[in-house]
């Protein structure tokens, strides 16, 4: 973290905010396009100081994150999760229906504290139909699995990275303090904004391709209502010739003597 620090004061480093400042703006941009491409990120924050500012600010603009224990495997082996996660999708199929009522007081307790820890573990993830196109953590130290994982899978890795921590296996660092929940408040809510960003202006291109695409096919019944008309109009006979009609009389005399 050496680039990224301005100085060192009584055994404490200090950050250069200039550096951080440019930092942001550049995974800012990054996670813009990414959400303007309509592909998912996935947020990952485990730490007591994190979990309440990336649920509340991430739930908002609905994209994946977790804030409970990362599940070893949770990118590398992803088809597995994706079965849990039906698996909770089943069970709250069976609650509407009417075998529900049918179960045991044992068997319903069973299955709800099953659909509870599916919950807790993936209940945030469960939008998540394909690996997301980048990760951002907090603190890389103590979500290293996932960053390895991330990295196995050649997933851009944005993050926030603190002095004590190695800036080598991030992509996207961003140095700055990821045990103060100000910090990371107000850094998380850059990159929510962002995302949200380019999110609009996709909206935005698509609501623009709508109406030229009205317009097309408008035109195309048009062309198609233009053909059928011709085809019901009735075919002109061909015209004979005063000359033609005077010459026909003659060979019918001339029969006729």
């Amino acid at each position: 973290m050496a680039p990224y620090v301005f100085m060192e004061r009584n055994g404490i480093h200090i950050i250069d905010l200039h550096k951080t400042a440019a930092k942001i703006e550049e995974a800012a941009n990054a996670l813009k396009q990414i959400g303007k491409s309509g592909r998912k990120i996935l947020f990952v924050a485990t730490k007591k100081q994190a979990k309440d500012i990336i649920a509340e600010k991430v739930g908002a603009i609905n994209m994946p994150y977790v804030t409970e224990r990362w599940s070893g495997g949770m990118l590398t082996n992803f088809p597995t999760v994706r079965k849990a996660v039906k698996k909770m999708g089943s069970i709250d199929k069976l609650m509407g229906d009417d075998a529900w009522n049918r179960l045991s007081k044992r068997e319903k307790l069973q299955i709800t504290r099953q659909r509870a820890k599916l919950e807790k573990t993936l209940g945030s993830i469960k939008d998540l139909n394909r690996l997301p196109a980048a990760m951002f953590v907090v603190d890389v130290m103590k979500e290293h699995i996932a960053v390895r994982e991330a990295q196995k899978l050649n997933i851009p890795v944005f993050a926030m990275v603190d002095t004590n921590s190695d800036p080598r296996n991030v992509d996207f660092v961003i140095p700055a303090n990821d045990d103060a929940s100000n910090s990371i408040e107000l850094i998380v809510d850059i990159m929510t904004q962002a995302i949200k960003e380019g999110l609009s202006e996709r909206k935005a291109e698509k609501d623009k391709e709508q109406p030229q695409g009205e317009k097309k096919g408008a035109k195309k019944s048009e062309g198609r209502r233009a053909r059928a008309r011709k085809g019901d109009a009735p075919e002109k006979q061909p015209e004979v010739s005063s000359s033609n009609e005077a010459e026909a009389s003659e060979k019918d005399a001339g029969k006729e003597e």
